[in-house]
C-alpha cells in the first residue's frame, strides 16, 4: 500500500482510536477492554514517536504507531514500550513495519536507548514485524495478566539502539 508517515495530531484521534478499538476486539492486540480519552491516552504517551501512516490512495489514516514511557524513574527514561496498530483492512501491506521503522529512528533521535513490546504469542504477526525491526526475544511471560477471567502469557521483546551506547 502506497503511503506516507506523519506526526500523529490531536484532530487524528477518532480515527486512531477506531483503529485501537479494531485491535481491542481481536482479543489478541491487548489486555485493554477499551480505548481511552484523547486527553487520558495523549498524557500516557510520549510527546514524540507519534505517528499514523496515511493511504496514498484516499488519504485514510490506516494504522498507528505511539511510544509510552515504562516508568517514570529517571533510570528507566531512555526506555519506552511500542504501541502499532493497523486498521483491519490494511493489515498486511507493509504499514506495520514502515510505521515501527520510523518509530526506531524517531525514539533514537530523542535519547530513547531501549524499546520494549509485550505481545500475545498468538499474534504471531506482531510478534514476527518486531523480529524483523531488529527486536529481540527475551522471553514468555507466563500467565502474566487475566483476560476474560482467563491468564494469558505474553511474549517480551527489545531492540536495544546501536545509536545510543
Amino acid at each position: 500500500m502506497e503511503s506516507e508517515i506523519r506526526k500523529l495530531e490531536p484532530d487524528d484521534w477518532g480515527t486512531v482510536r477506531a483503529i485501537y478499538l479494531e485491535g481491542i476486539v481481536t482479543g489478541q492486540a491487548t489486555f485493554e477492554t477499551e480505548a481511552p480519552s484523547w486527553e487520558s491516552w495523549d498524557s500516557s504517551h510520549l510527546p514524540f514517536a507519534r505517528l499514523v501512516a496515511i493511504s496514498r490512495n484516499n488519504g485514510r489514516i490506516c494504522g498507528w504507531a505511539a511510544l509510552a514511557p515504562v516508568s517514570q524513574r529517571s533510570a528507566y527514561s531512555g526506555v519506552a514500550e511500542v504501541s502499532v496498530y493497523i486498521a483491519a483492512d490494511a493489515r498486511g501491506m507493509g504499514l506495520g513495519r514502515r510505521l515501527l521503522d520510523q518509530l526506531v529512528e524517531e525514539s533514537e533521535s530523542n535519547g530513547v536507548w531501549t524499546l520494549q513490546a509485550s505481545v500475545f504469542p498468538e499474534n504471531e504477526a506482531s510478534v514476527a514485524l518486531h523480529l524483523g525491526c531488529g527486536f529481540r526475544k527475551v522471553g514468555v511471560r507466563r500467565r502474566i495478566g487475566k483476560m476474560n477471567g482467563v491468564w494469558r502469557d505474553t511474549v517480551l521483546l527489545e531492540r536495544r539502539s546501536e545509536v545510543i551506547s
